[in-house]
């Protein structure tokens, strides 16, 4: 029996020793053990982190995220500042291994079915169907109770808000992630990209600032043919974006379309009927594209604009030469650009002003999810929840005081290097592109969107918003493959029909042939699936 005490004392200080070595030589903790337990089996207890606090786990773990890099996000994510200074805070080494925007997709579906699956889908732009379809599957795994043991950030915006509770809550009662949140309060960010005309063209033609889509028209027109710029040349580009899809957006409300903004583009309730509505069905739909058709037609458009880039937008936004425009504000994205207004609701011809281009200030439902190969889940909640919190997002919109922003009088701006060069700006922070999981605090937005102007428009803008602004709905499992079918069928027709209707290579006479063929195509079965989704969406 001496014998045996003595035994297990020395098995006892050899297995103390041997964390001891493992935290000084900086070695990887152990796997912990806050996985989903197996049914009827104790889950034993996390010895490595710590439930409140930093740095998040007593020594060094390794996590790898997949992400999506924008192409307004220039910096390696491993190398930036607000990166490095929250794995000394955390003892938590994040690998962030970057696909760019453009591939997103086509990566993003290779890694979920490939086999060698990363900690966690960060910034991957994950809509309710996927969660619902991967979290059925395990690949996502289950986050009910880890929010409500380690997230308190985010479980105190949800049960302050229950309809971010209500949008990431899939139909089989379980949360997959976690969500891309703006302040509700700070309406220039729900807004995003504003419709700019020029203050100065406007004063040359003798107009006022348009208020009806006919002011607009007649303002672009005047644009293009009264040389507004004085100096002898027809070079003004009277309406100057990459594609139409925004502008369409922007402009439905005028006829009375996206009763439930535009987090829902192509579904809304129609008021006449309080049922719900599939926009490019709708005759007013017609309407609008023959507004843009008309804009179109009378080269309004800066070139082909259904094939010009973003680049081509850049080079072409010089001082003198464009007349509206509907991005980020160009006062503050173009070299040597000044004068340019932000523009109020417009009404349409029926007398509808509605600003259907708001959208749910949960603008994303999968801002990030952890998968089932994820020995850490605990310590990943534990990590992404702290950007839920006030210091959270001053850490993740500014960076590091003092090396990429100076603080005065509770005021904030970034450092006179940044100011001078914005390009630098991907060395310090990663928010640019958006889609991350968190919320924002407006006191932290150094960007166009607490411009004075942006928030100026944004307030003559709000009361035109939709009385109700609809988070994504979800899915069932039985619902999922065929939804997903058919909106996919559905939504490629009606872009090629927009686009070919816009242009005039089809005739408005085969609208009654377009509504036709979305008929054929499961137009009721697809808008009978919508319907189940918003029936689960009101009761909660």
């Amino acid at each position: 029996m001496k014998k045996r005490k003595v035994v297990l004392s020395s098995l006892a200080t050899a297995m103390v020793m041997s964390v001891l070595v493992a935290c000084s030589s900086g070695k990887e903790a152990p796997a912990s053990s806050t996985a989903p337990a197996t049914p009827g089996k104790k889950e034993e207890p996390v010895t490595n982190l710590n439930a409140t606090g930093f740095p998040i786990v007593k020594y060094p773990i390794k996590l790898t995220f997949f992400a999506s890099k924008s192409n307004s996000n220039l910096g390696n994510w491993n190398e930036t500042t607000v990166w490095k200074e929250y794995k000394k805070m955390t003892n938590i080494d994040v690998d962030f291994q970057l696909v760019p925007v453009d591939a997103l997709t086509e990566k993003r579906n290779l890694a979920l079915v490939g086999g060698n699956l990363p900690d966690a889908f960060h910034t991957a732009r994950l809509s309710s169907v996927d969660l619902a379809n991967y979290g059925s599957q395990g690949i996502f795994i289950k986050l009910n109770d880890l929010i409500d043991k380690y997230a308190p950030n985010l479980k105190k915006i949800l049960d302050k808000y229950p309809e971010v509770k209500k949008g990431l809550t899939m139909p089989d009662g379980s949360i997959y992630s976690f969500p891309t949140l703006l302040d509700p309060e700070h309406t220039s960010s729900i807004i995003g990209s504003q419709l700019w005309v020029n203050q100065s063209f406007l004063d040359a033609l003798g107009m006022k600032m348009p208020e009806t889509t006919g002011d607009y028209y007649n303002y672009l027109k005047a644009v293009k043919t009264q040389d507004p710029n004085k100096n002898g040349k027809a070079d003004e580009i009277p309406f100057l974006a990459s594609g139409i899809t925004m502008l369409y957006d922007h402009l439905k409300g005028a006829w009375g379309l996206g009763t439930r903004g535009n987090t829902h583009p192509r579904v809304d309730v129609d008021p006449a009927t309080n049922k719900l509505r599939y926009i490019p069905a709708d005759p007013k739909y017609k309407e609008v594209l023959q507004y843009l058709n008309k804009l179109n037609a009378e080269g309004l458009f800066y070139k082909d604009i259904f094939t010009v880039t973003l680049n081509d937008v850049t080079a072409a936004y010089t001082p003198g030469v464009v007349g509206s425009s509907l991005y980020t504000n160009p006062n503050l994205t173009y070299p040597n650009i000044t004068g340019m207004k932000g523009v109020p609701t417009l009404k349409g011809p029926n007398g509808d002003k509605l600003f259907s281009r708001a959208r749910s200030f949960m603008v994303l439902t999968g801002g990030m999810a952890i998968t089932k190969a994820n020995k850490y889940p605990a310590e990943t909640v534990r990590w992404v929840d702290y950007f839920y919190s006030d210091e959270g997002s001053k850490l993740f919109r500014l960076g590091v005081k003092d090396v990429s922003y100076t603080e005065k009088d509770g005021k904030f701006d970034y450092v006179d290097a940044l100011k001078k060069d914005s390009s630098q700006l991907g060395k310090h922070v990663t928010w640019a592109g958006g889609w991350y999981p968190g919320m924002d605090n407006p006191k932290y937005i150094i960007s166009s969107e607490s411009d004075p102007e942006n928030m100026r428009v944004s307030e003559l803008i709000k009361p035109t918003f939709p009385k109700e602004l609809w988070p994504e709905f979800t899915y069932s499992a039985t619902e999922m493959s065929e939804f997903k079918a058919l909106e996919t069928d559905l939504g490629t027709y009606v872009d090629e029909m927009m686009a070919k209707f816009v242009k005039g290579t089809v005739p408005f006479s085969e609208w009654d042939n377009y509504a036709a063929t979305l008929k054929k195509m499961g137009l009721d079965r697809y808008l009978k699936i919508y319907e189940a989704a918003y029936e689960r969406y009101k009761k909660g």
